[in-house]
C-alpha cells in the first residue's frame, strides 16, 4: 500500500454498510450490532442517513425519565450494584432507535484525506465518519480503518 497520508476515505471504507431504519427497536439494533461485529449502525429513513446509533446510545437512559446526569458515576464508585436508569435502559429495549440516535452525523466526501479524517473524528470525539457523495451513504471510515491503513502504508 502506498503512504498513508496519500490515501483517502474511498481507499479504506467499509463499503458494504449495515444500516437501520430509525423505526427499528433498541434490540433489533443491538442484535444487528451483535450479529455483524459492529459498533454503530448509520440510521437511514428513505434512502438519506438521518443519524448515527452506536452502542454507547444504547445504553443511555430513558429520555422520557429524569435521570440523574451522574448515574454512572454512582455505579462506578460502587455506591450501587447498578445504577436504576442503567437498568431501565437495558429493560426499555422496545424503545425505537429514533428516540435516541444521534442527528447530524460526522460525514466526509470520498477524496477526504486520512489525516483529514483522523483530525476530524478527533475533534468531533467521534470513533466513525460516514463517507457520503450527494448525500448518498458510500461507506463508513473507522478507527479501525485508519490504523489498518497507517499499519500497512509503506
Amino acid at each position: 500500500m502506498s503512504d498513508s497520508a496519500q490515501l483517502t476515505a474511498a481507499d479504506v471504507m467499509t463499503s458494504d454498510v449495515i444500516t437501520i431504519p430509525p423505526t427499528a427497536t433498541l434490540r433489533q439494533a443491538a442484535r444487528l450490532m451483535t450479529s455483524h461485529g459492529i459498533s454503530a449502525l448509520p440510521v437511514v429513513k428513505g434512502g438519506v442517513v438521518v443519524a448515527v446509533l452506536s452502542e454507547a446510545d444504547l445504553l443511555q437512559p430513558d429520555t422520557t425519565a429524569t435521570p440523574q446526569p451522574d448515574w454512572w458515576l454512582h455505579q462506578l464508585a460502587g455506591e450501587v450494584e447498578l445504577a436504576p436508569e442503567y437498568l431501565a435502559a437495558l429493560r426499555d429495549a422496545s424503545r425505537s432507535v429514533g428516540q435516541v440516535m444521534q442527528p447530524n452525523p460526522v460525514w466526509v466526501p470520498p477524496d477526504a484525506k486520512l489525516p483529514a479524517i483522523a483530525a476530524l473524528m478527533a475533534q468531533q470525539g467521534v470513533r466513525r465518519v460516514l463517507v457520503l457523495r450527494d448525500g448518498v451513504l458510500l461507506g463508513i471510515v473507522s478507527r479501525r480503518d485508519l490504523v489498518r491503513a497507517f499499519a500497512t502504508a509503506r
